[in-house]
């Protein structure tokens, strides 16, 4: 398949050296310099060429914030069949977009990075495809996803963004606070230098792709939950409650399924 990727970060530099030796690949990138180590792969400077590589599939790698706005200027030089995709982690108002361009697309959001997973191993990882997608597209992305033996999970558009703001959200937003709190230390425990070292993990990704997940609209639901168990903590600390404080520990191990 001829595949065309604009945006060459993190994962669109992935994508681009795990598709070139199955599929020809073409990438473009308004910094040139990040194109200058692929093999096998056509580099363009001007979006405009993409035209005469006439690519079957256009995977959009581009931040969140500018997504839509790459979709309509790449529009013009695709043929009309041409599966228009996303990789976005947040897909917010995309759903709207892509019925409007009236064009077949896939959109899947492979969650996992450099940071915390190994990007040579992802076989404990997972990726969402959108269960809205073109059935060709949803099959070029199982296939490389299983590939790697990376869980394959579907969702809506709507259920996906409720699935991140759980499942990446909450988990970013204790790490937030966290980090918030933290002071020098000259004894830290086993359980802090693990917080820590995640807290550092995730202060590591780009500043846009944390905004993305935060201001995840679905997000801000999360957040009140964890302010109200937070307060209800704080409640049972101050009474010195050991009979609450007994109750909420079996609730934390229920959730946790320990």
């Amino acid at each position: 398949m001829r595949v065309f990727i604009l945006g060459t970060g993190r994962m669109g530099a992935w994508l681009t050296e795990e598709l070139c030796f199955e599929h020809e690949v073409c990438v473009h990138d308004v910094e040139p310099g990040r194109m200058k180590y692929f093999i096998k792969v056509r580099r363009i400077l001007d979006l405009g060429e993409v035209k005469d590589f006439r690519p079957e599939i256009f995977i959009n790698c581009v931040t969140l914030g500018e997504t839509v706005a790459a979709f309509e200027r790449a529009m013009p030089y695709l043929e009309p069949d041409c599966i228009l995709s996303d990789i976005a982690s947040v897909k917010g108002d995309l759903a709207a977009f892509y019925r409007r361009a009236g064009r077949p697309f896939v959109s899947s959001h492979p969650m996992f990075g450099p940071t915390f997973s190994n990007i040579r191993d992802l076989r404990d990882e997972s990726a969402i495809i959108i269960t809205e997608s073109d059935s060709r597209g949803k099959e070029f992305f199982r296939a490389l996803y299983e590939r790697f033996g990376v869980r394959i999970f579907e969702r809506d558009f709507a259920g996906h963004d409720e699935t991140i703001a759980y499942s990446l959200g909450t988990p970013f937003a204790s790490t937030m606070v966290f980090a918030a709190c933290m002071k020098e230390i000259d004894a830290p425990g086993t359980n802090f230098r693990r917080h820590m070292t995640i807290a550092r993990g995730l202060l590591s990704e780009d500043d846009r792709l944390l905004s993305e997940i935060m201001f995840n609209p679905r997000t801000l639901k999360q957040l009140e939950t964890i302010n109200s168990k937070l307060s209800y903590l704080t409640h049972i600390i101050r009474q010195r409650d050991q009979d609450e404080m007994v109750k909420f520990l079996a609730g934390l191990r229920k959730n946790i399924g320990q």
